[in-house]
């Protein structure tokens, strides 16, 4: 009886989506409050994986997205952040904020679209006239933080899609062309045109998308997860990338097996108190953005695949 009633005390290990979330929830309000501007990396990535999570009913603490949502509901403020502007970078900032503003809305947070119309403003004056985002260094492979052009340029496509698919046609359209040719070199971009491609299966996209599975297939290391390239030792923001594009496929018995080791991959390395270790480009650097960012990705993983 003793040993019952220990048992019937002890609480349950919380989820480990409900771990993240609760992290996300501390950290999201604090960068604005102690550094007194918003970040792309709590305020963007960060903040888009609680949106996500309140949108599928999980709980996530009012107070933890207030001052975010009125932030992003003002595109007009974006490029007269605060703090310090030493490592501002307004296309990245513009381009995570009005993303994070997708997942305002469709959480129910933001009800007015007129934000939404202004933010697409500012996304599509940052459009190359070859039809990607430019976000980093050119060539650099991106990182959870800075996407890269192929992530980069699927997210600045949907934010144009939503606003105005009418108003910003053309746009839209040189994004798809660039996509469509683009050069799969990496896993990232692989998953990045996964998210691109979705569901849509006529005869082009499904020949793309076995490119980038095939890309996939070779990558999958034997832990289960995956890295930037093909031969990479798994990274926490590559197979949650992976992951969550794969969970957006028709699927098959394969890629339910890709997502099972995804998912088990990213329970396995996530920590004590509900985060992942940072994602980094070279691996093994220190950076708290990354970190947010990284747990932002893996949190939106776990919240795709749960079973």
């Amino acid at each position: 009886m003793i040993l019952l009633l220990i048992f019937l005390a002890t609480p349950s290990p919380a989820a480990p989506e409900d771990r993240a979330i609760a992290y996300l929830g501390r950290e999201v309000p604090a960068w604005s409050k102690e550094h007194k501007c918003f970040s792309c990396h709590n305020n963007g990535d960060a903040a888009r994986a609680l949106y996500t999570a309140a949108r599928l009913g999980l709980k996530v603490p009012k107070e933890a997205l207030d001052d975010t949502t009125r932030w992003l509901a003002k595109p007009d403020e974006w490029d007269k952040n605060g703090g310090d502007q030493t490592y501002n970078d307004k296309q990245l900032d513009r381009l995570q904020f009005a993303v994070a503003l997708l997942e305002a809305m469709d959480a129910g947070r933001i009800k007015e679209r007129e934000p939404l119309l202004k933010a697409a403003e500012l996304v599509a004056a940052q459009q190359h006239r070859d039809g990607y985002w430019p976000i980093g260094p050119d060539g650099a492979i991106g990182s959870p933080v800075t996407h890269g052009a192929t992530l980069a340029t699927v997210q600045g496509r949907r934010v144009l899609d939503r606003a105005d698919a009418t108003k910003y046609k053309v746009a839209i359209k040189n994004a798809d062309d660039w996509l469509r040719r683009k050069t799969i070199k990496t896993v990232l971009d692989a998953a990045a045109l996964l998210l691109f491609l979705e569901n849509a299966d006529d005869d082009v996209t499904k020949e793309r998308r076995k490119e980038c599975l095939e890309v996939l297939r070779k990558g999958e290391s034997k832990d289960g997860g995956w890295g930037p390239y093909i031969n990479s030792a798994p990274e926490v923001f590559d197979t949650a990338l992976v992951t969550l594009a794969l969970s957006r496929q028709p699927e098959t018995k394969e890629i339910k097996t890709w997502l099972k080791h995804g998912r088990a991959y990213l329970l396995s390395t996530q920590q004590q108190d509900g985060s992942w270790p940072e994602t980094t480009r070279p691996s093994g650097a220190e950076s708290y953005a990354q970190r947010l960012s990284t747990t932002a990705w893996a949190t939106q993983a776990l919240l795709a695949t749960r079973p």
